[in-house]
């Protein structure tokens, strides 16, 4: 039968080492949350309301952004603990992966604001063409 060990620092080193698992699992979770970059892309849609909407839906990132998060407080925890020998790797994965997320959020929000907008826009043009006739 083995011998466990409750030294002080193997527990630490299992814990970092675990800490680091954590938030690598994360940001992969992250990456695959990320919408599709064809359904961004592309279109089936008829008319600009249409394609407004369905890329409004493609640009839905809240999986990647919830990883993304846990991915940070993890590594958060992990560095203020001094926990990590080397973490550049990961705060700079954390970073690009925060940095394209607030973008696709971003751009999230203005086609929100198109599809409202949009539609008031062609009502607004329709009613100048009826007035004209």
């Amino acid at each position: 039968m083995s011998q466990s060990t409750f030294d002080d620092d193997d527990l630490f080193g299992e814990a970092a080492a675990e800490t680091r698992a954590e938030v690598t699992e994360h940001l992969a979770a992250a990456r695959e949350g990320l919408p599709d970059p064809d359904d961004v892309w592309r279109t089936d849609a008829d008319n600009v309301l249409g394609a407004l909407n369905g890329l409004k839906s493609a640009l839905d990132a809240d999986d990647a952004l919830d990883h993304v998060r846990s991915a940070k407080k993890a590594y958060v925890l992990g560095e203020r603990a001094d926990a990590f020998d080397d973490a550049d790797d990961l705060e700079a994965e954390i970073a690009e992966l925060e940095s394209l997320v607030g973008d696709i959020e971003s751009a999230a929000d203005e086609v929100a604001s198109l599809t409202g907008t949009v539609p008031a826009i062609r009502g607004a043009l329709q009613d100048a063409a009826d007035d004209e006739e």
